[in-house]
C-alpha cells in the first residue's frame, strides 16, 4: 500500500498538521506537535504493515486549500473520502460525529443515544479521543453534559479554538459565486420612493403658471465693498 504524506500549517493554537491519505482516502490528521516525520510515520508503521510512505505536496494540496478555506470561514462542510480502520463501534461514533451540524456541539451521552448504546459515554469519550482524523471528523464538537471542553486528545486550548471558530462564522454567508448576493437581496427592504412634489398652483387673475421662486442674486463681495467707497469720495468735493 502506498501512503502519501505532507505537513500542513493551521493558526495557532493548532500549529503543524500531519496528513496522510492512500488512494482511497484520507487516513490521518493529526496535531505533530514536537515529534519529527520519522516518530509521526513510526507511529502508524503497525497499522499499516509493508506500506511505502511517500511525501507528495501536489496530492495533498487540495486538502491544505480546502482546510485553509475552512479556518477562514468559507468552507464548513469538510466533504473528503476518508479511509480510516477501526472497530465496528468506532466506525459508529464517526457516522454520528460527522452528523453534527457546523457550529453545534453535542454531550458524549448525546452521541451514545445516538448509535444506540445509551450507557456507553465513556466508551464514546475514548473513541474520540482516538479519532485519527481531527477536524474532519469533528470530535471537537463533543463535550461534557455540564457544557465543560473536555476529552480532547489535541488539548484543550484547540478544541476551545475550533469551536469559536465555528460559532463566528456559524451565520455567515457563503462566498461561492453570486450566492451570497441572493440571500443579501432578499433581506435589504427596499425604501418606498419619496411623493412627487405638488404641482405648481396658477396665480389668481392670470392663467400663467408661476414656478418656483427665483433664489435672489448675491451681490459679489468685491462690488459691495466698493460702493461705498465711490460714495465717500463724492461727498468730499
Amino acid at each position: 500500500m502506498r501512503i502519501l504524506y505532507h505537513v500542513i500549517s493551521a493558526p495557532a493554537p493548532l500549529g503543524l498538521l500531519f496528513v496522510a491519505t492512500t488512494e482511497k482516502g484520507l487516513r490521518y490528521l493529526e496535531f505533530l506537535d514536537r515529534r519529527s516525520l520519522k516518530r509521526a510515520i513510526a507511529a502508524h508503521a503497525a497499522g499499516n504493515p509493508g506500506a511505502t510512505w511517500e511525501p507528495s505536496v501536489r496530492a495533498l494540496r487540495p486538502l491544505a486549500e480546502l482546510l485553509e478555506q475552512y479556518f477562514s470561514g468559507g468552507a464548513k462542510h469538510l466533504n473528503i473520502p476518508l479511509d480510516v480502520t477501526g472497530s465496528e463501534f468506532e466506525a459508529r461514533v464517526r457516522a454520528a460525529l460527522l452528523a453534527i451540524p457546523y457550529g453545534e456541539t453535542r454531550s458524549y451521552g448525546q452521541i451514545a443515544k445516538a448509535i444506540g448504546e445509551p450507557r456507553a459515554a465513556r466508551a464514546v469519550g475514548l473513541a474520540c479521543n482516538g479519532n485519527p482524523v481531527a477536524i474532519v471528523v469533528p470530535c471537537h464538537r463533543v463535550i461534557g453534559a455540564d457544557g465543560k471542553l473536555v476529552g480532547y486528545a489535541g488539548g484543550v486550548p484547540r478544541k476551545k479554538f475550533l469551536i469559536a471558530l465555528e460559532s463566528r462564522f456559524r451565520d455567515v454567508l457563503p462566498l461561492d459565486g453570486d450566492s451570497v448576493i441572493a440571500p443579501m437581496h432578499r433581506k435589504v427592504k427596499r425604501v418606498a420612493p419619496a411623493p412627487a412634489p405638488p404641482p405648481a398652483r396658477a396665480a389668481s387673475g392670470s392663467g400663467r403658471v408661476r414656478g418656483p421662486a427665483a433664489p435672489a442674486r448675491r451681490r459679489p463681495a468685491a462690488a459691495a465693498a466698493a460702493a461705498p467707497a465711490k460714495r465717500s469720495r463724492v461727498r468730499s468735493k
